[in-house]
């Protein structure tokens, strides 16, 4: 039996690569930042580790045949910058699976990170690919468009009666849900892809997503479009007046919103039925 070793097994992607590779029949360690939590990923074992500390990571590696990493922060903590923890914890990662001579390390990146160097997220994640790359390893990055968790803001909008949106409107995406994205990244793993951007089936226009949302909430659409001028005004001055925490994913967001989104077309589950979930106050998986 084959082991995979999850990083980030905790969030919102790293649970679903749990769970599919134990389908798949591997045995999962899942790295974990405390075993008493009550919500521990589905996992053979449970490692408790901070990879933000490198000595901890000692010989957690041992026997795996695959790590994967979808570690890192949207918003920062316990005074942690996304360098500490995109760039350097899975620095740390990646040296310890070098030192154990794990024969693979996968990586989940973003898509569209060429085009957003200044984003500091981004920039930290972009690092470590690099390093990845570099590395005497087999590596897979796996660079999905958003997650159908990371919509919440648009049906947010939607349940407040009104969506706002930069330009025309239609800007394309095709955010994924995480069964979908877990199950398409282990299959890129296994076919030795060393590079792949994945979106979910439906590609969506900023408009066409407003309307879904809508749809779900069985209201009619309200959307008002901004001049996309008042989006790049607010890049600039973003990291001036937020703190840290709420202006590195505000700049992620706000870069990500002036491009297309559009990855490789993976999965069976659709954004409105995610939306109808939402909107009959079910909690979506």
């Amino acid at each position: 039996m084959k082991t995979v070793f999850v990083a980030g097994a905790t969030g919102y992607l790293g649970r679903h690569l749990c769970r599919a590779y134990r389908e798949r029949g591997w045995r999962v360690h899942a790295l974990v930042r405390s075993k008493s939590r009550p919500d521990l990923p589905l996992a053979d074992l449970h490692i408790q580790a901070e990879a933000t500390r490198p000595e901890t990571l000692t010989g957690v590696m041992a026997g795996a045949d695959l790590v994967i990493s979808a570690l890192g922060i949207t918003r920062q903590r316990d005074g942690l910058t996304y360098h500490d923890v995109d760039y350097q914890a899975n620095l740390n990662l990646l040296q310890e699976a070098l030192h154990a001579g794990v024969p693979h390390f996968a990586y989940v990146h973003v898509l569209n990170a060429d085009r957003m160097p200044e984003v500091p997220l981004v920039a930290a994640k972009s690092a470590f690919v690099r390093a990845l790359q570099g590395a005497a390893i087999r590596s897979t990055v796996i660079a999905p468009s958003g997650y159908f968790s990371d919509m919440g803001d648009f049906f947010a909008m939607s349940e407040a009666g009104r969506v706002w949106l930069f330009g025309d409107g239609k800007l394309r995406i095709n955010p994924i849900h995480g069964a979908d994205l877990a199950l398409a990244s282990a299959e890129a793993i296994d076919a030795g892809r060393d590079w792949i951007d994945i979106g979910g089936p439906d590609v969506l226009s900023h408009t066409e997503l407003a309307q879904t949302a809508f749809a779900a909430l069985r209201q009619p659409a309200r959307i008002t479009r901004l001049p996309d001028w008042l989006r790049r005004a607010a890049l600039t001055v973003v990291p001036y007046v937020m703190p840290s925490h709420i202006s590195g994913p505000t700049q992620f967001f706000l870069t990500a919103m002036g491009q297309d989104m559009v990855g490789e077309q993976h999965g069976t589950r659709h954004l409105s039925d995610h939306f109808a979930a939402l909107a009959a106050g079910e909690q979506p998986s």
